[in-house]
């Protein structure tokens, strides 16, 4: 029985292919239909997406650093919008690694895993140059 415009049938929708397991191909449609119809560059191109939006994640996790004497109201909007992205792309990525690709969800960990590295090396290496500060 066919619901309004889209006919699924034996996991497939108006001959798209919908993988419930893992999968490696540049045959995947992320978040857009079409997108990134099968082309490598253009594949390649949505995996380097994913890997920036993954880091973006990790970062904005540690930005706004919301200044100490700031109008609560305004620090807590700030505050708020940031938060409200950083969920905006937490669930685009959970979106993109539930089309079940391999490179998708690797380009995604990595990407995180980049976004940490930045953050934390930034506040160890305030905290090691105040430290040396101090010593001095």
């Amino acid at each position: 029985m066919s619901h309004g415009k889209h006919h699924m049938d034996n996991g497939t929708m108006d001959g798209m292919i919908m993988h419930m397991t893992f999968f490696w191909s540049k045959d995947v449609v992320l978040l857009f239909n079409g997108w990134p119809k099968g082309e490598l560059g253009m594949y390649i191109l949505a995996l380097a997406i994913v890997f920036f939006l993954a880091a973006m994640v990790e970062i904005l996790s540690f930005f706004p650093a919301v200044k100490a004497g700031c109008n609560p109201i305004i620090g807590g909007l700030i505050y708020a919008l940031f938060y409200g992205l950083r969920m905006a792309l937490v669930y685009l990525l959970m979106l993109c690694v539930m089309s079940y690709n391999v490179g998708v969800f690797v380009f995604a960990v990595a990407g995180h895993v980049m976004g940490c590295f930045l953050v934390k090396y930034r506040v160890i290496s305030k905290a090691a140059s105040k430290s040396r500060t101090d010593l001095v």
